[in-house]
């Protein structure tokens, strides 16, 4: 069961569209932070960086890749519910939640350089390469000047001329945005000239029952993509997950649109 357009749907993208979908082989899988409720995640310069989330848990992290071990931390206030991250020019920026405040930060002492305040939720957070664009939850993505953080656009996101809602964690890959789709396994692959759905990634089953935390309920979900653009890899996990996924697609379906 999958959810679309903010509505319960009993059936997958790949039965009711005539898009390309996706599913994947694990090429390796590292350990991650069972504690880390992942909300941005990014890879540059041979690890990861990463933006956790919940009340007094929020946190930006740099996290060595093959061990999983944070190699740096710097916590966020209590009253902060941290969210997306990326890397802009030699800054990191970090959302959160519902405070309408973000951060920037040297990406080697984690020193905060700045804040910016924005009017909406804070998600998901990546660029391309000119702007920023950003998730609220909603079936809107926004476009935000790097430099002055003010919206200079927007796009609404669709799948068969209906919107798609629960955009969150972001990640810019080859021209097209990927996005989690917030309380599933799928991941969305977005035109952003036209906000439509290119295709769908189901990443159904990627982590186990057994291995998905018990005392969070449904929050354990899929959450978090990094791209090593040098190496052409692909990393994906999720919120309280124990580990972190390289993966390589794998067509399910090939149908001309």
């Amino acid at each position: 069961m999958f959810w679309f357009y903010g509505q319960k749907a009993q059936t997958s993208p790949e039965q009711q569209s005539q898009m390309p979908v996706y599913s994947y082989r694990i090429v390796q899988t590292y350990p991650h932070d069972p504690e880390a409720f992942t909300q941005g995640l990014i890879y540059h310069d041979g690890v990861l960086y990463e933006g956790t989330g919940l009340r007094g848990r929020s946190s930006l992290r740099r996290v060595e890749l093959a061990t999983g071990k944070v190699l740096q931390l710097h916590p966020l206030s209590r009253r902060y519910f941290g969210e997306g991250i990326t890397l802009w020019q030699n800054r990191i920026i970090q959302l959160t939640w519902t405070s309408g405040t973000g951060f920037i930060y040297h990406p080697e002492t984690f020193e905060k350089l700045g804040e910016f305040t924005y009017s909406t939720q804070g998600w998901g957070l990546t660029h391309d390469n000119k702007r920023l664009i950003m998730s609220d939850g909603t079936d809107t993505l926004y476009f935000l000047n790097p430099d002055t953080f003010e919206e200079i656009g927007s796009i609404q996101v669709k799948y068969q001329d209906k919107p798609v809602s629960n955009l969150n964690e972001l990640e810019y890959i080859n021209g097209e945005i990927f996005a989690n789709v917030w309380q599933t396994d799928l991941i969305a692959r977005i035109s952003p000239q036209t906000g439509r759905v290119l295709s769908w990634i189901d990443l159904t089953g990627l982590l186990e029952t057994q291995s998905r935390s018990p005392s969070y309920g449904s929050e354990d979900v899929l959450n978090g993509i990094a791209y090593d653009e040098l190496e052409d890899r692909l990393f994906v996990t999720g919120k309280l997950w124990p580990k972190l996924f390289e993966i390589e697609l794998v067509p399910k379906r090939r149908i001309e649109n």
